[in-house]
């Protein structure tokens, strides 16, 4: 039960600009004791630019800010915590090369005539890392565990700074479903010793589990706020963008054309004990469903070439296909947007121009030098394509937001005309609109007679966008599904080893 004491936190018209952007335009938030409120909204919606004020890394324009009745003026992040107020950024700010004690005290050590308390960190780092679940020796080397427990490191340690409001950013984008379930644990036990979680995401399916409450920002501004009984995604979409959910997959089944790629008992190296029988057709988007670790993205890799195949066939236009090299997948007219767009599909130092024209360089040479001409064009049919929003051309990709990222993934690849376009989580981490226009992208690209598979953990884009969907659980595929007989109830049978009959 949340406590009825006056919010912990609270902010009241609070207004952000810098030069030439009106970041914030007079928003309102409040958090009590002992509550997870969820923040939404779109990408560019506002949402980090609060949590920036809320913890010191950034002053408002103008607003009111108060922390436990009394106005807040933080100059600092140091000024943030010592308020009890901690963000937990996406991006994870520990010392790799550490162990678990002293990552969690770094740079506030106990310390006894300038010599520090080793026994006393260690008890406290103890006490700490307990609170979050984490029974793992103190000399534990941090980077040395999986990025699930590390954001737990990284929880302990702002506890330990007597933190009553923990801010979490995308926490969850890079965790495997256990890791994501045991994160959820430690956040509903925190919930229940009182401190209180501001959580920011774009997995609506978490927010609904997690929230006490929601708050809803669009454009700058607050958009609306549900109380927990009217938490579902329907008013959580409608909140953010104005639409009805309804309108995210208008799709229009086309009748499917010649085989673009066929696989007859395919083994992968992941896999080797089964064999894989699939085929994808022109002007058909196909999904892959699955619990992570099934095998989906080793699929999508093994016809990528990627990891070649140990052995079986396939037929790309009717021709054989054995790729040993993503090079070779390229020339033959196969793309991959990959599902860590950061780490293996841009190159993030770089600018549009650059990614965007990477997988065309062999092709547009001119005389061994690259066509900066040929360079410019294809970049700015790109952006005009995928409707970027960038600055110009020149603009490093590591500044766009998520959802354009991705889109110079795809335009880069669009712009090689490929006969099959493979999509691994093509909407992860990306906001409800910029989502809406990758299923767009992908119904026109089909239109075309684009062959299009995707692999997606979101059950809604499955039964959304696919014309049809392979079903993987362990390694093999489970079964194949048409559009009709697509459901919930279908893909998830599945998916956790029913045959297709009890499906």
């Amino acid at each position: 039960m949340l406590d009825s004491t006056p919010p912990l936190l609270q902010v009241s018209n609070l207004t952000k600009s810098f030069p030439g952007v009106l970041a914030l335009r007079g928003v309102s938030l409040s958090l009590k004791k002992g509550e997870v409120l969820s923040l939404i909204g779109e990408n560019g919606a506002g949402k980090s630019t609060l949590m920036k004020i809320l913890a010191g890394v950034q002053s408002a324009s103008s607003g009111e800010y108060l922390v436990d009745g009394e106005p807040a003026n933080f100059q600092n992040v140091r000024d943030a915590m010592n308020r009890g107020i901690a963000l937990i950024h996406q991006e994870l700010n520990l010392a790799s090369n550490l162990d678990l004690a002293a990552n969690i005290f770094l740079g506030r050590e106990p310390q006894k005539k300038g010599f520090v308390q080793e026994n006393k960190l260690r008890e406290e780092a103890s006490k700490y890392l307990q609170r979050v679940g984490l029974d793992l020796p103190l000399e534990t080397i941090t980077g040395s565990l999986p990025i699930g427990k590390q954001q737990l490191v990284e929880i302990a340690k702002a506890l330990s700074c007597d933190a009553r409001v923990l801010i979490m950013d995308e926490p969850t984008s890079s965790l495997s479903q256990k890791e994501t379930e045991t994160l959820f644990e430690v956040v509903k036990e925190l919930r229940s010793q009182g401190i209180s979680v501001i959580y920011i995401s774009h997995r609506l399916g978490e927010v609904i589990e997690l929230s006490d409450r929601v708050t809803v920002f669009r454009d700058g501004e607050n958009a609306g706020d549900l109380d927990q009984e009217d938490i579902n995604h329907g008013n959580m979409v409608r909140l953010m963008v104005g639409r009805e959910l309804s309108e995210f997959y208008n799709r229009k089944v086309h009748p499917p054309g010649k085989v673009v790629l066929r696989a007859k008992k395919l083994i992968s190296p992941a896999y080797p004990e089964f064999p894989l029988d699939f085929e994808i057709r022109s002007g058909e988007i196909v999904g892959v469903a699955g619990l992570v670790g099934a095998g989906r993205t080793e699929l999508l890799q093994t016809i990528f070439g990627i990891t070649p195949a140990v052995n079986g066939e396939m037929e790309l236009e009717d021709a054989d296909y054995h790729p040993f090299s993503s090079k070779d997948a390229i020339k033959r007219g196969i793309a991959l947007a990959p599902e860590d767009r950061k780490q293996h599909g841009l190159i993030l130092p770089m600018t549009v121009r650059e990614n965007s024209s990477l997988p065309s360089l062999e092709r547009d040479q001119k005389k061994g030098f690259l066509d900066s001409l040929k360079e410019v064009k294809l970049t700015d049919n790109a952006v005009k394509q995928m409707s970027i929003k960038t600055p110009n051309i020149e603009q490093v990709a590591r500044f766009l937001s998520g959802g354009n990222q991705q889109k110079i993934v795809l335009g880069k690849w669009l712009a090689m005309k490929p006969k099959l376009l493979m999509l691994d989580e093509p909407t992860r981490g990306i906001d409800i609109g910029a989502k809406r226009e990758i299923y767009k992208l992908m119904e026109k690209l089909a239109e075309e007679g684009m062959a299009i598979l995707f692999v997606s953990s979101e059950m809604e884009e499955i039964l959304g966008m696919a014309d049809r969907a392979y079903v993987m659980h362990e390694g093999r595929i489970a079964g194949e599904l048409s559009r009709d007989e697509l459901s919930e109830e279908s893909v998830m049978n599945l998916a956790t080893g029913a045959s297709k009959a009890a499906a």
